[in-house]
């Protein structure tokens, strides 16, 4: 009978910020966390994530590499970031085929959302359950799959 390799979860070469909570289990590793941000339980971030200064990232979320959140963002419960299109019709298997998502600064992601690879500008909200398959480029409310602008924020 073989036995399985078991790799633990937790925290391994993350680069944090002054002032930031973690409460565990999550696994994080080869991330940068910053000043004063505050991360749930079950939540993994992966390695080259980048998350902005006064950041929220709720319970159960997942960030996958290539993601950068900016600061001042609220990342709801059971948000899933996505890298790979599966363009070929499965799995990439090849890390240079995973596509990057860029999310700026005041954005808020209810949860449940799922974020495919895209550019959300700030001061967008991305309502729960929202699936956000193309780049949002104008401030305001978003929902639905595809998420479409429900309402726009003045400037």
């Amino acid at each position: 009978m073989y036995k399985p390799e078991l790799m633990k979860a937790g925290i391994r070469d993350v680069t944090f910020g002054e002032r930031v909570l973690v409460v565990e289990p999550v696994n994080l590793y080869e991330c940068t966390i910053g000043d004063d941000c505050k991360i749930g339980p079950f939540v993994e971030v992966q390695r080259s994530v980048v998350i902005g200064a006064r950041s929220k990232i709720q319970s159960h979320s997942f960030l996958c590499e290539g993601v950068t959140i900016g600061t001042d963002c609220f990342i709801g419960h059971g948000v899933m970031f996505v890298n790979d299109l599966f363009k070929e019709g499965g799995p990439a298997g090849d890390a240079s085929k995973w596509k990057q998502t860029t999310i700026g600064n005041h954005v808020s992601i209810g949860s449940n959302a799922t974020i495919l690879p895209v550019t959300i500008c700030d001061r967008a909200v991305i309502g729960a359950g929202a699936v956000v398959v193309n780049d949002i480029t104008q401030p305001g409310t978003y929902v639905g799959n595809p998420a479409v602008m429900k309402r726009s924020f003045a400037k």
